[in-house]
């Protein structure tokens, strides 16, 4: 094997690194009994009640076959959510980034709002949409629009001012000039606050999901959790932090497809 294909290779395992050691540390604290199995059960122990919830036929042993009926509750409440942040927060970002009486009117606010810790919100929430599915959004769009909002403002005010006035004239319009340099040039930053909304999306589900939906992710976790199932609050945990990866993953394959500039970016 020549040094690049080594190289390569060595980078490949990189990303496998930390999670090998954790699962090393935490069989060999299982093995020696270090810890409790009632507060952190034995891999394989997770990784049968993981068979189950995944795998299993409904009804045969709790939480058996449910994975799929709770995966896609969650992911239209998350990606629902998480659409409506993009859809508010990336113009109004970009609008506040590039005109300086926008930024001054809404700044004030949205930095109040964002001091707001999200569990504050849960009881306003359940009061105006009730118990359920437009809970979780809000909760979930409220979240994400933030870090979207935040970061497209940033990306805009740090476009060079004369790209757009050199695109004028050459007879770019307003319109199309957006498209073609101010998006382009703020993309580092609007990839970074989609990312960042998309991430906290998930992390919020769970909060969303605390007032009692009967599906979701999050909903089993709190269930598990009054049960003492460790294991199935275990197996939920990595279950979303896989699907959340997956999603961060779909996420840059979609930018990359739909702009050029997003594909110059690791």
């Amino acid at each position: 094997m020549n040094k690049p294909n080594r190289i390569n290779g060595f980078q490949g395992l990189l990303p496998w690194i930390i999670p090998a050691a954790v699962f090393l540390v935490w069989m060999a604290v299982s093995e020696t009994g270090f810890v409790p199995t009632y507060l952190l059960p034995h891999p394989f122990e997770i990784g049968k009640a993981g068979y189950n919830y995944i795998f299993g036929n409904p009804g045969e042993a709790p939480y058996a076959g449910r994975f799929a009926g709770d995966a896609m509750a969650s992911l239209v409440r998350v990606f629902s959510g998480f659409a409506v942040a993009v859809i508010l927060g990336l113009p109004l970002g970009i609008i506040s980034g590039r005109l300086a009486v926008v930024q001054k009117l809404m700044s004030t606010s949205i930095n109040a709002l964002r001091a707001v810790p999200g569990i504050s919100w849960l009881p306003l929430a359940m009061i105006w949409f009730g118990i359920g599915v437009k809970t979780t959004i809000f909760l979930v769009a409220l979240a994400a629009f933030f870090p979207i909002y935040l970061n497209a403002a940033a990306g805009a005010r740090q476009v060079d001012p004369l790209l757009l006035q050199a695109g004028a004239m050459m007879g770019v319009r307003r319109l199309r000039g957006t498209f073609a340099i101010l998006l382009p040039g703020a993309m580092p930053h609007i990839m970074t606050g989609l990312r960042l909304g998309l991430g906290i999306s998930w992390a919020y589900l769970v909060l969303g999901e605390l007032t009692g939906v009967p599906n979701g992710l999050g909903a089993i976790i709190m269930d598990a959790r009054m049960l003492g199932r460790i294991d199935i609050i275990v197996v939920g945990i990595i279950v979303i932090a896989i699907i959340g990866r997956i999603s961060d993953q779909l996420l840059k394959f979609s930018m990359n497809f739909c702009f050029k500039s997003a594909r110059r970016m690791p």
